[in-house]
Parts: structure tokens; sequence; C-alpha cells
């Protein structure tokens, strides 16, 4: 099979590294010039988890265009917020083949849309030819071929389930599902707990507070999913808990690092003027506030998230004032 990556940071890196390793053709656009040509004079990229070697079978090349007619398997890993832009130089290039395959985590912050439905409204890409990967994945993990595993959404169960089988090895196992919108949402919100979750390990509260913090983050994100039309069961799985843990408590984890230099008294300035790389929490919790407010839903450490970093509320005060919410019993959604 061929298949073209879209975005050569280091999760863009890590599938094609993966899905060469697997035995496929493999061609990579990227933004920067010295990735490309990195790639193809050293089978490396010189600037994203530029210690590991990327699989023979992976080229790249900066053309949109050539990347696009490469295959009719598109991997999506464009961040987000660029992902728009991105799609309009595509209006043209898209033919009835193709199936997108999204690694994008997030919420376009200007229209709360999930990546789905930026697929459908810049491309028109109907959901039956868009997949969602997502689950508890570092990237440089991935690339050292740890075992790893992730949920394959397409609402078209037959295009999952051939995916399924042509990403999947001794490395990396997908599992095919339907829930698309529980995928998406999983994927996306997770990243703002995850910010808190970094956070609270700065201002030095113990395994309690964490333990607390992703159980009930998990369920305000499961309340908004499921109000949204997705499957609760999905945010119990590897798009929900397996990756929400992963998130909150590995040290590979973006934003994650985010949440503790805030913590420890940074400005959100300071902070994303030294990453090379997209924390997609710090966009999504804007986009996830509004929609929750929206549709009726309370989120409050969404919210609190939300608050912090757009420097309204400090983060020792944000538990404080989750800490004395009014009382009311745990399940209800």
């Amino acid at each position: 099979m061929r298949i073209s990556v879209f975005g050569s940071g280091s999760w863009g890196t890590a599938l094609a590294h993966h899905t060469g390793r697997r035995g496929h053709e493999v061609m990579m656009w990227a933004l920067e010039p010295e990735v490309a040509e990195g790639i193809e004079r050293e089978h490396r990229n010189p600037l994203y988890v530029s210690e590991h070697p990327v699989h023979e079978n992976v080229h790249a090349s900066t053309d949109l265009e050539t990347v696009a007619s490469f295959s009719d398997v598109w991997i999506w890993v464009v961040p987000v917020q660029h992902s728009r832009a991105v799609m309009e130089r595509l209006t043209g290039s898209l033919r009835g083949e193709v199936v997108m395959v999204s690694a994008s985590k997030g919420l376009e912050t200007a229209t709360m849309k999930r990546m789905d439905q930026l697929a459908w409204e810049v491309l028109n890409l109907p959901s039956s030819r868009f997949c969602a990967l997502s689950g508890p994945t570092f990237a440089k993990e991935v690339l050292e071929g740890h075992p790893s595993a992730a949920v394959l959404a397409c609402m078209e169960t037959s295009q999952a389930e051939r995916l399924q089988r042509e990403l999947s090895d001794i490395h990396l196992r997908c599992y095919a599902g339907r829930d698309l919108v529980g995928v998406e949402l999983a994927g996306a919100l997770k990243n703002v707990i995850a910010i808190a979750a970094g956070m609270v390990d700065a201002l030095g509260y113990g395994a309690n507070t964490q333990a607390a913090l992703m159980t009930r983050g998990l369920h305000e994100i499961t309340r908004l999913g499921v109000r949204l039309g997705a499957d609760a069961a999905t945010f119990r799985g590897l798009a929900g808990m397996g990756d929400l843990v992963l998130t909150c408590t590995g040290g590979l984890s973006r934003n994650r690092r985010v949440g503790q230099r805030i913590g420890h008294g940074e400005t959100l300035e300071q902070v994303l003027g030294t990453m090379r790389e997209v924390a997609e929490g710090v966009r999504t919790a804007p986009a996830a506030a509004r929609l929750a407010r929206d549709h009726g839903i309370e989120m409050p450490i969404t919210e609190a998230v939300s608050a912090i970093l757009a420097g309204d509320i400090a983060p020792r005060e944000a538990v404080r004032l989750l800490m004395t919410r009014e009382l009311k019993p745990e399940a209800k959604l």
C-alpha cells in the first residue's frame, strides 16, 4: 500500500516510520525544507525525534500536491489549528477514493469543530471516508517499537477494519470502532485534563489529588461526549482512559509539561515561546469550555484550565474553588 503522511513533527514522523516498517511505501509532507532533506538524505528528521532513524521506505517532500497525489490513504497529523489552511490548499486534490486517517487531536478554537467536521466543511469528505486514530501512543515509544495500542474509528466499519489490518503489527495494535465522535472528543479533551495534571504536580499535591483529577476529568469529558452523540464506553477504553492516564502521568507529555511550567509560575507566553512542538490542549481548552456551555454541560476542570490559561485565575485558587463547589452525587452524567 502507498500512504501519504501530512505533518512531520514527532507524531507524524513516528507514524511514517511505523507504516514504512510495516512494509508500505510512504511519502511524508514536511513544511520545513530541512526536514524533507534530512529524510531523503539520511532517513532522519533533523528537527523532531532526531535521535531515531526513519525507515528506508519513507520519503519526504515539501510539495503538498506531490504528497497528495502519491496515495489514496492520507494520514493527517497537521496540528488542528493549522489544518483548515492546509486543507484549503488541497481542495482540488481530493480524489473520490481518498480515505483520511486523522491522528490530530484537538478542536479548532474559533469554531469548536472536530477534525471530521473540518474535513467535511473544507474538503467535502464524507464520514464514510474519514477515520480517527487515537490512543495512548507517545511518538518516541512508537518509533522505538514498544508494544502500543490505539483505536481506529470510522462510521463505515469496513474502512476501519481494512485499515486496521494494514496498520497493525507486533509494535502497534489497532482496534476497529465506529464511535468516531467519541474517539475524536476523547483524544482532544484529555489534553486539557493533562494540563491540569501538570499544574497539580507543580503545586506539590500528591497521588490523592492526581487520582481524583483524572477520575473527575474523565467523568466530565464523558459527559460532554455523550451529549454530543458519543458512546460512554469509548471513554473507558484506549482513546479515553488509556490516553488520559498516559498524557496525565507520562514524562513525554507536552500538555502535562505546559501545566507544570505554568504551575511553577511561568506565563503561557513564556512557555509557548520555548516550545517547538504544539501542545494541543492549550487551544482546545477554551473551545471545549465554550462547547460545554453551549450544550449546558458542567465541565469545572476544563473551565478552570481555560481560565488559568487566559490569566484570569491562579492555579492554586482554581484548586480551592474546585474543592469548595456544591456537593453532589458522584455518578450523575
